[in-house]
């Protein structure tokens, strides 16, 4: 009798399942809304909520009964938010996969795969990642800190002619890091406008959540066709420095997904850096000292609102290549797992008072950039363009303030990466260009 309720209860569990995925699949297809989905448990949301700059108390509530938790979902999902625990499968290739692939056998989605080196595995990521690392080293990256220094002070020259509130994400936090984006990869001049069009709503699923999938397969094309150009002449920038380096090695579908990859790990990130970082030294003028301090000073600061921030709020989808225990909790081969990055990094048992910023606690290993061998390649870059960044903003305008109550500040409602949809300022009275001097 026991055996025949097993399996009756096994089958139950394969139709079930079976159906949840293609019901996700025609959902993929056809676009629905997450916000106002009434099907979708709060729970499931939870990591891709926010509650200001804080992750919602839900997650919180979650991690407090254990690193590992079941997501009420048709397919088995589970959602780690303890730090140790998502280290575990951050850095554990071998136990869990990131290829693209096996969540198109899942029947979740039917979009082409975004590029780069988030969706690969070993050994084609560890193929593509040598590729990359030579171009990422901090003595390669420093050719950089003059354009951006000059990228930076542009954008603030061109905020200060602005009359009345200016909106610090389109004409700062945005701008910022696309142009910076577009320095690195070679994007010509005449298409710098276009190009930061393409990058704008990739990762907001406040609408339709294939949006943003639509929107990858939308920017490959593009590098597709901008690939093409730099094998007939290459410039300076890295797409043109890897079609002269491994032009006969990497196709044209590759070098597309790389330049796809920078663009999904650097430039939105970054944005939302940018404007939600000065959110929060809004707040705390000890936090605008720090960002007016030394080299020292800001690269704490930087670290500490990297972590406490946490703009990826969930880690790209990992699927379990075989059994495997996760703090406790057994995961078997095929579920879903997905790391709450902004919950890890508030873990009371890894950051004492981690609901607070204190730029001079010490750094550790926080995961705003993931962790093990997907660890972002461009975590120095955005630090560069974070420490200019911040310093240069407080400097110019010291009596910067919000021009709405903050309330009524514009936060994405759901998303994988947070931030700002807008953030009008006033930027009050400029420095003389002496006190900008000294």
């Amino acid at each position: 009798m026991w055996e025949v309720l097993q399996s009756a209860t096994d089958v139950r569990s394969r139709v079930t399942e079976w159906m949840g995925k293609r019901f996700l699949a025609h959902l993929s297809k056809t676009g629905f809304d997450l916000e106002s989905s009434w099907f979708v448990p709060a729970r499931v949301l939870a990591p891709l909520r926010r509650n200001g700059l804080d992750p919602v108390p839900e997650l919180a509530r979650m991690q407090a009964h254990g690193p590992v938790t079941r997501l009420p979902l048709p397919v088995t999902v589970w959602l780690v938010t303890g730090y140790e625990a998502s280290k575990q499968v951050l850095v554990d290739s071998a136990a869990f996969s990131n290829d693209f692939g096996h969540l198109r056998e899942l029947g979740l989605f039917s979009d082409e795969a975004p590029g780069g080196l988030g969706f690969s595995d070993p050994p084609e990521h560890t193929r593509l990642r040598k590729v990359l690392t030579p171009e990422f080293t901090m003595r390669r990256l420093s050719r950089l800190v003059p354009r951006i220094e000059a990228i930076v002070a542009d954008q603030l020259d061109l905020m200060s002619m602005k009359d009345g509130p200016v909106d610090l994400v389109e004409h700062f936090a945005m701008t910022v890091p696309a142009l910076t984006i577009c320095e690195l990869l070679g994007v010509p001049a005449s298409e710098r406008e276009e190009f930061q069009r393409r990058s704008v709503s990739r990762f907001d699923l406040g609408g339709a959540a294939t949006t943003s999938l639509s929107a990858v397969s939308e920017s490959i094309v593009y590098f597709r066709e901008l690939v093409r150009s730099q094998r007939l002449a290459p410039t300076d920038g890295l797409l043109g420095e890897l079609v002269r380096k491994h032009g006969d090695d990497l196709g044209d579908d590759e070098l597309a997904g790389l330049a796809d990859g920078l663009l999904t790990g650097g430039f939105e990130t970054t944005a939302s850096m940018i404007s939600l970082g000065t959110l929060a030294l809004l707040r705390d003028p000890g936090l605008r000292e720090q960002a007016l301090g030394d080299d020292k000073a800001v690269n704490g600061l930087v670290d500490e609102l990297l972590r406490h921030l946490s703009v990826v709020s969930v880690a790209f989808l990992r699927i379990a290549r075989h059994d495997i225990e996760v703090a406790g909790t057994k995961i078997k081969a095929g579920d879903i797992v997905a790391c709450s990055l902004s919950q890890a990094n508030r873990d009371p048992s890894a950051y004492p008072s981690p609901d607070v910023i204190v730029p001079e606690r010490a750094a550790g290993q926080h995961l705003a950039f993931g962790y093990g061998a997907h660890r972002c390649i461009g975590a120095e870059l955005a630090k560069i363009e974070l420490r200019i960044a911040y310093p240069a903003l407080v400097k110019r305008f010291p009596e910067m303030r919000l021009a709405v109550a903050p309330g009524d500040l514009s936060f994405r409602k759901l998303s994988i990466v947070y931030g700002l949809h807008s953030m009008p300022m006033h930027l009050g009275r400029q420095p003389s260009p002496i006190q900008q001097v000294l």
